[in-house]
């Protein structure tokens, strides 16, 4: 079903028939694969065609570059929130965590003959880890860096337990989730990387005064009458959809990087929060393209590569401050 398809069909059909579930997911499934053939890939060939740039006409690239510009939006758009507030570390706790759902997902489908799609399982359990490190946080005697450590640990536990339990037949497939792969992103994969990142979007838009209002000042926040919990509780989610979403590209390992070094990076340069929060999306866009630019030309790990460019651009900008 082309994007034509699918609009053609909804203005057709009886207003009752629109909220039918297969229809809706059938029209979205349509559209999104009228915007990768005709908007992807057309903007991209017609790119390599004025560059010479062959490999943008790839529909892994493609795909790739894709993923990695919806990365750069999400990451410091959720970040800033999290760097502000000094839970930098929220973003490789839940990427630890993701990695348990990831060997869950697995497991299932190893011993149980259960489908679920590893994606699907790191959302699902780093949503829970999020919930879990604030129950820590609210209900015991834990400090914030304390039930953070503990659920890293304990996620990352629970998926090497998992692996071992397999006889390490799960572990080929977890690779790929922990360093990320460049060439193996699937047309499905960045189908639910960019509805992560609209969700994402429309997350923090709907709630950006709470969240701004929280980030800076959490008493004045309570005595307005702010709902902090649900607030901390968004921003927990919003965490674990962005670090799933950037799993395939990133890996486990890495995937924390965009939340924080592009925010850390122009910190000193934005002449207000927004302005900052603009600079922020502006660098991980650098370095997410950069990145796979060099993963591809040179055969490099595609979620290395962006974390050394995001990197450098910090130094960079460091250096030039000092100098000025």
């Amino acid at each position: 079903m082309t994007g034509f398809d699918a609009l053609t069909a909804l203005a057709a059909l009886p207003f009752s028939d629109l909220f039918a579930p297969l229809f809706v997911v059938n029209t979205i499934s349509g559209l999104f694969d009228w915007f990768l053939r005709v908007v992807v890939d057309g903007v991209f060939s017609w790119v390599a065609a004025v560059t010479g740039l062959q490999f943008l006409s790839y529909p892994y690239m493609q795909r790739a570059y894709l993923s990695v510009f919806c990365i750069g939006i999400v990451g410091p758009l959720v970040g800033s929130f999290l760097v502000y507030r000094d839970l930098s570390m929220v973003g490789d706790t839940l990427a630890h965590t993701a990695f348990a759902g990831v060997a869950v997902a697995l497991f299932l489908d190893a011993t149980l003959a259960l489908t679920v799609p590893p994606l699907v399982g790191a959302l699902v359990v780093a949503v829970l880890a999020a919930l879990v490190v604030q129950v820590l946080v609210e209900y015991t005697d834990a400090r914030s860096d304390a039930a953070l450590a503990m659920v890293l640990t304990g996620g990352f536990a629970l998926g090497s337990v998992l692996i071992s339990l397999t006889g390490g037949g799960i572990s080929v497939g977890i690779n790929q989730y922990l360093f990320g792969s460049l060439a193996t992103v699937s047309r499905a994969d960045v189908g639910l990387l960019v509805s992560m990142g609209l969700v994402v979007v429309v997350g923090v838009s709907v709630a950006y005064r709470p969240l701004l209002f929280v980030t800076f000042d959490e008493t004045a926040a309570r005595a307005s009458r702010v709902h902090v919990r649900a607030v901390n509780t968004l921003l927990s989610i919003l965490t674990a959809f962005v670090v799933v979403s950037a799993m395939r590209i990133m890996g486990v390992i890495l995937v924390a990087a965009l939340l924080v070094i592009p925010v850390v990076t122009v910190s000193r340069a934005g002449r207000s929060y927004k302005h900052s929060l603009w600079l922020g999306i502006f660098a991980g866009e650098i370095a997410g393209i950069a990145g796979v630019t060099l993963a591809y030309l040179y055969g490099l790990a595609a979620g290395g590569s962006i974390v050394l460019v995001a990197i450098g651009g910090f130094v960079a900008v460091q250096l030039g401050l000092r100098a000025r």
